[in-house]
């Protein structure tokens, strides 16, 4: 369930709040998998009902409340939509309300839209009437029940607490119609603004019809989504890339046409072009006016494609989501749903923090599958890294075909990354032993630069004296600790003499360490060492990577130590296997070594390795 439904009769004449917050508690656990903080039951207990007061006073009785509603595809919760019946045109009604117990609050001087409230411990925040109004927004544009009534939701913002002097300016701060501010002084108002757009009639009905509603973007999102992609970046597709190309829009035009479903895998190594090609079918799709989301697994990639693609515009950032974002998706909600980086497509959209009601069993490629009449993959399978992740073509083939779904399949041949030296790609396979193909010395490529490094140090100063974007990586055989009291990073990697700190763990920027998502895209990164939790998926000119002591060399070939890995999701020998920690150990490598578009710079710790690869690429 998207919202706890109450209705205004039912919340009056229960007189136990504390009851009534234990209730709406136990639906945001059930929901969420979290419990609420204090500050959310404080609001339950004080803000509902003074909210179903002023609805009864207004002669609002038959409104629905849902409360805790969650916005579709996000985990963002609107505090209270009322569902109702308009008074003039007997059409579906809906007032999106955000419930603020505030007593004192000021405009803040560093964005048009923050404010200052007093003993607010988090320093500033969003003015509720634009936070609403963006919810309002971010509805018309996903939910199908606005589809030919956009204009059925508006937004308010109630502060019950506060006097007009004790906000001054807040509500200079509103930009349209569509959302409003009230005080307690405004009181009438309020009542008059619920009822000019809302009747004492039932909603229930509407509140059906919303929480039914089909969730897809909207036709004017999708020709302002069309603009900003394909006018603002210019994709040239070259050969197996606009193969697929063309073969995703015509299996969009015969599973409409048959109404069928179609299955598309497009296939390529690192650099090969398959976002290029997910970020031009979804702004070709959106000038079509077709229904398209384009979907990660990773956090890193994803909030790098709503920075960037996504730049400037709330709106176009909420098309790129994640894999799980589809648990309670209907069958075909979407035209095309696009899968880029499925390799990291996991056994299931569940977690160890989902309620056990939530949990069905169900698969999330089953998930994937089931949400667009053409879901596209994207994939690379050798970048399968973490246990969980499923996410190859023999999988995702077999399971369409077994449930009668037609599968297209492209193999990008052309190699973008790496200077575009598949001769690079070939070798890294080779080394790693990811193909059958026997290992081979690497003997040079004009397009494409191969270094040993006799030390960390000689390493990163060859980095920092090539021209361009640089990073470090390595392999996960250090701890990673959290950052100190005084918010600073801890050198974790040491070798020798030479001590780095990881990227950062979570999503702040830590001193001048960009977040952990924006590691390899902001120019801060190249001062920590990347994990491929955070590389993976990106491209830099020059790539230094540190082989980790995880990695050695017996009787002439290339082994696995699993003692010395570091990674959390390897530890247990019950969930990975020796066999199992092996392929992915040398995925991982796999993926670190291939991120650069100009040259590799490699430093192994393992003495005997050092001495492999001096025998095997040239000076």
């Amino acid at each position: 369930m998207t919202a706890l439904r109450l209705s205004v009769g039912n919340l009056l004449a229960s007189p136990n709040e504390v009851a009534l917050a234990a209730v709406i508690a136990e639906h945001v656990r059930t929901a969420t998998g979290r419990g609420p903080s204090p500050a959310e039951i404080r609001s339950w207990q004080r803000s509902l009902p003074a909210l179903a007061r002023d609805l009864a006073d207004a002669g609002l009785d038959g409104v629905e409340m849902l409360v805790e509603y969650k916005l579709p595809l996000t985990s963002r919760r609107a505090d209270v939509v009322l569902a109702g019946v308009h008074p003039r045109t007997g059409a579906d009604s809906y007032v999106v309300v955000e419930l603020k117990q505030w007593s004192r609050a000021e405009p803040s001087e560093l964005g048009e839209h923050l404010v200052v409230v007093e003993g607010h411990p988090g320093g500033e925040t969003l003015n509720p009437a634009e936070q609403v109004r963006r919810y309002c927004e971010y509805m018309r544009d996903f939910l199908g029940v606005f589809k030919d009534e956009p204009d059925a939701v508006h937004g308010v913002a109630y502060l019950h607490n506060a006097m007009d002097m004790d906000v001054d300016g807040l509500a200079d701060q509103v930009r349209d119609e569509r959302s409003r501010l009230f005080t307690k002084q405004r009181r009438g108002d309020f009542l008059r603004y619920l009822g000019g757009r809302l009747s004492g009639d039932s909603g229930a009905a509407a509140a059906d019809r919303l929480l039914k509603s089909v969730v897809a973007p909207s036709k004017q999102l999708m020709a302002y989504a069309a603009r900003e992609i394909r006018e603002r970046e210019q994709f040239t597709l070259l050969d197996e890339q606009q193969v697929a190309f063309e073969m995703v829009m015509r299996a969009v035009t015969d599973a409409r046409r048959a109404d069928t479903k179609q299955v598309v895998l497009v296939t390529g190594g690192p650099g090969s072009g398959k976002s290029v090609i997910a970020l031009s079918l979804l702004g070709e799709l959106f000038r079509q006016g077709r229904a398209a989301l384009y979907a990660t697994g990773s956090q890193s990639f994803t909030q790098t494609l709503r920075r960037y693609p996504g730049r400037g515009s709330t709106r176009i950032k909420n098309l790129f989501t994640y894999f799980n974002s589809f648990v309670d998706a209907d069958p075909n909600d979407l035209a095309v749903l696009i899968c880029d980086e499925a390799h990291r497509i996991r056994e299931t959209s569940t977690n160890r923090f989902t309620p056990a009601a939530k949990r069905t069993g169900r698969s999330q490629l089953d998930e994937l599958l089931s949400a667009a009449r053409v879901p596209v993959f994207l994939l690379d399978q050798h970048q399968v890294v973490r246990p969980g992740e499923v996410g190859t073509v023999e999988r995702i083939e077999t399971g369409a075909r077994a449930r009668g779904y037609d599968v297209h399949r492209v193999s990008l041949d052309e190699q973008f990354r790496c200077g575009g030296s598949r001769k690079y790609e070939r070798w890294v396979l080779s080394f790693l032993g990811l193909t059958e193909a026997q290992p081979f010395a690497w003997d040079g490529d004009e397009d494409f630069e191969v270094r040993l490094a006799g030390s960390p140090h000689e390493l990163e100063a060859a980095l920092r004296a090539r021209h361009g974007t640089a990073r470090m990586t390595a392999g996960f055989c250090w701890p990673w600790s959290d950052p100190t009291p005084h918010d600073t990073l801890v050198d974790d990697v040491v070798i020798g003499d030479w001590a780095r700190p990881w990227n950062v763990k979570k999503d702040r920027a830590v001193g001048d360490a960009p977040p952990s998502m924006l590691w390899a895209s902001e120019p801060g990164g190249f001062a920590q060492v990347g994990c491929v939790y955070t590389a993976q998926g990106f491209e830099y000119d020059w790539n230094g990577v540190i082989l980790g002591p995880d990695l050695t060399v017996r009787d002439g070939r290339l082994a696995t130590v699993r003692e010395a890995n570091r990674d959390p999701a390897f530890k247990s020998r019950r969930s990975v296997s020796d066999e199992e920690f092996d392929r992915l150990v040398r995925n991982v490598y796999k993926v670190l070594l291939t991120r650069g578009m100009r040259g590799t710079l490699i430093y192994a710790v393992d003495p005997g390795l050092r001495e492999h690869l001096a025998g095997i690429v040239a000076a």
